[in-house]
């Protein structure tokens, strides 16, 4: 079992890393754009209790961007930027999140891993306290990368909404 935990507060906008129930540390982050709700295709950041199913992206640099949960080999700057506005930034790290609540966030058409929400980075320049993603939880990436290297497969994420 895992030592550590982490709770997402949607209406604080805020990722807490808790060690035996106690915060060792907080994060500003960005939910879902369209609030919270567990429907496929909703947008939406799913609530409830939620496990780290995958951690995908160990020993790429900072800034690495992720197509499809692979790296691609490219690192985020503002020509790239300038070069895809029309993409949805997943840069550093992806914690790829699995819901653990039959019927409300696992499985069906509110399945969380089969809706591929994770905790990943995403370019700086975007706000953080706001909601601005497509249902995922938006890190600053020194912070995602920080959070990758403490916790482990099979953390408990909890997101209350």
């Amino acid at each position: 079992m895992s030592r550590h935990s982490i709770r997402i507060d949607v209406q604080r906008q805020t990722l807490s890393l808790e060690e035996e129930g106690r915060p060792v540390a907080e994060y500003p982050v960005s939910t879902g754009v369209n609030g919270v709700g567990e429907r496929s295709g909703s947008g939406q950041t799913p609530r409830g209790l939620h496990c780290i199913r995958a951690k995908i992206g160990a020993g790429v640099p900072p800034g690495a961007v992720f197509v499809g949960r692979r790296a691609t080999g490219e690192v985020y700057d503002e020509a790239l930027a300038a070069a895809h506005p029309e993409r949805d930034w997943v840069l550093s790290r992806i914690l790829w999140l699995s819901g653990m609540e039959r019927g409300r966030n696992r499985l069906g058409t509110v399945d969380t891993m089969r809706r591929y929400i994770y905790i990943h980075g995403c370019p700086d320049s975007e706000p953080m306290g706001v909601p601005r993603s497509h249902g995922c939880i938006r890190m600053r990436n020194a912070d995602v990368v920080e959070l990758f290297e403490r916790v482990a497969v099979g953390t408990p994420v909890r997101i209350d909404g």
